[in-house]
C-alpha cells in the first residue's frame, strides 16, 4: 500500500473504531459484532506496525500502552480541583440553600442535581482536542499524573469530536469500578487469598494506581463527566451547556442529572434516590447540588476547600440486625477455605440478604461470631454483605466458638496454615473443588504451554470426568477429544501434538506447572538448576532448600508442604510414567550447555516448538532470547511467516537459521554459512 493511501486508510480506521467505541462504552448500544470490530482494530495494528512514521499517541491501538514509569509524576492543576461540602440532613441542605440566595441577593436560583457518584475524582486534559494528560485530584492543587492508566479506560475518547476543538481543556469526571466487576475482582483476590477491596471506590484507587496499565484494562473502570475545570477557546452561560458539550464531545455524561427551580423538589428528589439507589450497576452515595449558572457561582465564589455554589447530599449507610442460622466451609479453585455466615433473611440496602462472607478464621475470632448469634450486617460499597459485630449479650445458653475444619471438606487432606498468613489452604493438587484452576495453571503459557487446553475444554473434561489431576492429560485419547463439543478430527490431534510435545518441556517449566504456592517462574528455574531433577527436589531438606540464592522460608515450608503430600506424589509419579520430562537437562542435548553466552531472536512460528518452549530450551541450555536484531545478535532463528526481524537480520548480516539447525544446535552441533 502507499504511503498516502495508508495513511488515508488509518484515520478511516480510527475514525470508525473511535465511533464503535463511543457506541459500546458510552451509548451501550454496539452496532457490530465483535469479530467485526476485531477485525478492523488488527487492521490499523498491522496499518501502524509497516508505517510506523503513522503510530500516534491518540490511536485507539494505544490504550493499553506501555509501563508508567517508575512512579507518578506530579501535575499542578490550573484551576484547583476543591472537594465539596457535606449535607448530612434536610437542616444542612436548608442552611446551603438560604447562603447561595443569601449571596445572590434575591436572584432566581436553578440547582443542577446529579447522582454522588463513589470513586476517584480525575481531570483530563486535551489540547487541539487530543488527549495529552490525564491526572488524579491529589490536594486540590497536585496530583499524580496516571495518563497512561486513564488512557486504558474505553470509554475515554482519546481525542475531541469537535471538527475545531478548544485549543485547551481540562475536563474532570469520576473513575469508577462497575459493582459486577468489584464483585468479580474480589472473587479473584480471595481465592488466590489475598487482601479484599473494602468497596469499589477503593478498588477503583487501587486500580488507577497500578504501574502497569494493562491491569486498570483488566479491571474494568468506567468514568463519569461532570464538569470542566479550565478552558480556552470555548465558553459557556450554564453548568447545563456544559454537560451538552461533554456529552457532544463523546463523554459519557450521566443521564440521571436533573435540575430544579425549588428546594422542595429537590428534597422530593433525594428521597426518590435514597430508595432507588441500589438498582444501579454501580454505586452512589448521595447527590450533588449545584448552582447551574456559572456567572452565579464565580460571584459565590469558594473556601479554602470548598465552592460556596456546590454541596454534597451524602445519605446514612443502611445496617441491619439477624441471627447467624450457620457457618459453611467453601474451598475456593485455588484451595484456600473461606467461611460463609448462613443468615436469617434480611431486607438490606434494596436486595434480602442471606449470606455473609467471614473471609478467614482470624476475622472470625477478631469479631467472635458464633452460630446462633445476633449480628449487625451491611454491605461494604453497597455491595457485599458484611457482618460489622456480633451482640454476645444477646446470647442465650453456651454457644461455643467456631473452629475451622482440619482436613479439607473436599478431598479430606489435612489443611495448611502457612505461618503468617492468615488463609488456610488445600494443597492437593487433584482436589475436585480446585481441579479446573489447577489445571488451566498447568497448561498455561509460563508453564506447560499446551495449546488447544483453553477453560471451556478443560471444563468438559472435568465435567465428564475424563481428567482428575494434571497427570490424566497424557492419557487422552483421540476418541474421548473428539467426543467433546466443538472438538473436530484437526482439533483433536493438534492437541494431542501439543500434549506429546509439552513432555519435552523444560524441569523449570514441570515445576512451575505444579502449582506450588509461591513458586512462580524464577523460583522454578532456581529450584531446577539447583536440584536438576524433580526427584531431587522431591527429596532436598529445609536447610538445602534455603541455601538457594533467592529462595527463602516461606518458599522452602511451601515446597516440603506440597511434596509432603501423598496425594500430589501420586500426581508426580503418573507424570514420570506418562513419559514428561523430570530433569533438568534435555536427553537430547551432547553437552549441558552448549548455547552459553549466545544470543537468540526468535521470529516466525515454528513446527515442533511454541515460542515460549523455543525460548525456554534456549536458556535451559545457557543462552538467551532477545526481542530486537542488533549486531550483538548471535542467531535469529527462522520459522514460517517471518516478521520485519528476518529482513534486519538480513540488513545488519546477522546468521539466520531454520528450525532443524536449532535442533541441531541443542545438539551442540554448530550450523555452517
Amino acid at each position: 500500500m502507499k504511503p498516502e493511501d495508508a495513511r488515508e486508510r488509518v484515520e478511516e480506521l480510527r475514525r470508525a473504531i473511535e465511533f464503535h467505541d463511543h457506541r459500546y462504552y458510552v451509548l451501550d448500544d454496539p452496532v457490530i459484532e465483535d469479530a467485526e470490530y476485531d477485525r478492523l482494530v488488527r487492521e490499523l495494528v498491522e496499518l501502524e506496525t509497516a508505517h510506523p512514521e503513522l503510530a500516534a499517541p491518540d490511536s485507539p491501538t494505544q490504550r493499553v500502552g506501555g509501563r508508567v514509569r517508575e512512579g507518578f509524576a506530579t501535575v499542578r492543576h490550573r484551576v484547583p480541583m476543591l472537594s465539596l461540602a457535606n449535607a448530612f440532613d434536610a437542616a444542612d441542605l436548608a442552611d446551603f440553600d438560604r447562603r447561595v440566595r443569601a449571596g445572590l441577593a434575591g436572584e432566581d436560583v436553578e440547582y443542577v442535581v446529579e447522582l454522588k457518584f463513589d470513586g476517584v475524582a480525575v481531570s483530563l486534559t486535551y489540547e487541539g482536542g487530543r488527549l495529552v494528560r490525564g491526572a488524579t485530584r491529589g490536594d486540590g492543587v497536585t496530583g499524580e499524573e496516571i495518563t497512561a492508566n486513564l488512557r486504558a479506560i474505553r470509554s475515554i475518547p482519546l481525542r475531541l469530536r469537535h471538527p475545531e476543538p478548544p485549543d485547551v481543556i481540562e475536563v474532570r469526571g469520576e473513575v469508577y469500578m462497575p459493582k459486577e466487576a468489584f464483585a468479580r475482582l474480589n472473587e479473584r483476590r480471595e481465592e488466590a487469598g489475598r487482601p479484599l477491596f473494602a468497596n469499589p471506590r477503593n478498588a477503583a484507587a487501587g486500580s488507577l494506581r497500578q504501574l502497569d496499565p494493562g491491569i486498570t484494562r483488566e479491571r474494568k473502570l468506567d468514568i463519569w463527566l461532570y464538569g470542566v475545570g479550565y478552558a480556552d477557546g470555548v465558553a459557556f452561560a450554564r453548568h447545563t451547556e456544559v454537560l451538552a458539550w461533554l456529552t457532544a464531545q463523546g463523554f459519557r455524561v450521566n443521564p440521571h442529572t436533573r435540575t430544579f427551580r425549588t428546594l422542595k423538589d429537590v428534597e422530593r428528589h433525594l428521597v426518590h434516590w435514597r430508595e432507588t439507589r441500589f438498582e444501579l450497576p454501580y454505586v452512589i452515595d448521595g447527590l450533588v447540588l449545584k448552582v447551574d449558572r456559572l456567572d452565579q457561582q464565580k460571584r459565590l465564589g469558594a473556601t479554602l476547600k470548598s465552592p460556596r455554589w456546590a454541596s454534597a447530599f451524602k445519605y446514612p449507610p443502611e445496617q441491619a440486625q439477624t441471627t447467624v442460622e450457620d457457618i459453611i466451609i467453601r474451598v475456593g479453585r485455588t484451595g484456600v477455605l473461606t467461611p460463609t455466615a448462613v443468615l436469617a433473611p434480611v431486607p438490606l440496602a434494596g436486595t434480602t440478604v442471606s449470606r455473609a462472607a467471614l473471609h478467614n478464621e482470624d476475622l472470625i475470632r477478631e469479631k467472635d461470631i458464633r452460630i446462633g448469634d445476633v449480628v449487625l450486617v451491611h454491605k461494604a460499597g453497597d455491595i457485599i454483605p458484611e457482618i460489622l459485630s456480633s451482640k454476645p449479650e444477646k446470647r442465650t445458653g453456651s454457644r461455643p466458638p467456631f473452629a475451622m475444619p482440619r482436613r479439607c471438606p473436599e478431598c479430606d487432606s489435612l489443611l495448611v496454615r502457612p505461618e503468617g498468613e492468615v488463609g488456610i489452604y488445600c494443597t492437593n493438587v487433584a482436589c475436585p473443588a480446585r481441579l479446573e484452576r489447577n489445571l488451566l495453571h498447568f497448561v498455561s503459557r509460563n508453564a506447560m504451554d499446551i495449546s488447544g487446553l483453553g477453560p471451556a475444554v478443560i471444563q468438559q473434561l472435568t465435567e465428564r470426568r475424563l481428567v482428575g489431576d494434571p497427570a490424566d492429560l497424557y492419557a487422552l485419547s483421540r476418541a474421548e477429544l473428539i467426543g467433546l463439543e466443538r472438538m473436530g478430527p484437526k482439533s483433536a490431534d493438534n492437541l494431542l501434538k501439543a500434549i506429546q510435545n509439552s513432555k519435552r518441556n523444560s524441569l523449570a517449566r514441570l515445576i512451575q506447572a505444579l502449582g506450588i504456592r509461591h513458586v512462580g517462574e524464577r523460583a522454578a528455574r532456581l529450584l531446577a538448576e539447583r536440584f536438576g531433577s524433580l526427584s531431587g527436589l522431591m527429596a532436598a531438606g529445609r536447610e538445602e532448600l534455603e541455601a538457594v540464592p533467592e529462595i527463602g522460608p516461606k518458599i522452602a515450608d511451601s515446597v516440603l508442604s506440597f511434596f509432603a503430600r501423598d496425594s500430589n506424589r501420586r500426581v508426580v509419579a503418573k507424570l514420570v510414567q506418562a513419559g514428561v520430562n523430570t530433569v533438568a537437562a534435555h536427553p537430547a542435548a551432547a553437552h549441558p550447555r552448549p548455547l552459553a553466552g549466545k544470543s537468540f531472536v526468535l521470529t516466525g512460528t515454528l513446527e515442533e516448538f511454541s515460542r515460549a518452549q523455543a525460548a525456554a530450551r534456549i536458556e535451559e541450555f545457557g543462552g538467551r532470547v532477545v526481542e530486537g536484531v542488533s549486531r550483538q545478535t548471535d542467531y535469529v532463528v527462522l520459522g514460517k511467516n517471518p516478521g520485519r526481524k528476518y529482513d534486519k537480520a538480513v540488513k545488519l548480516g546477522v546468521m539466520i537459521i531454520e528450525e532443524k539447525e536449532f535442533k541441531n544446535l541443542l545438539s551442540g552441533i554448530q550450523p555452517r554459512y
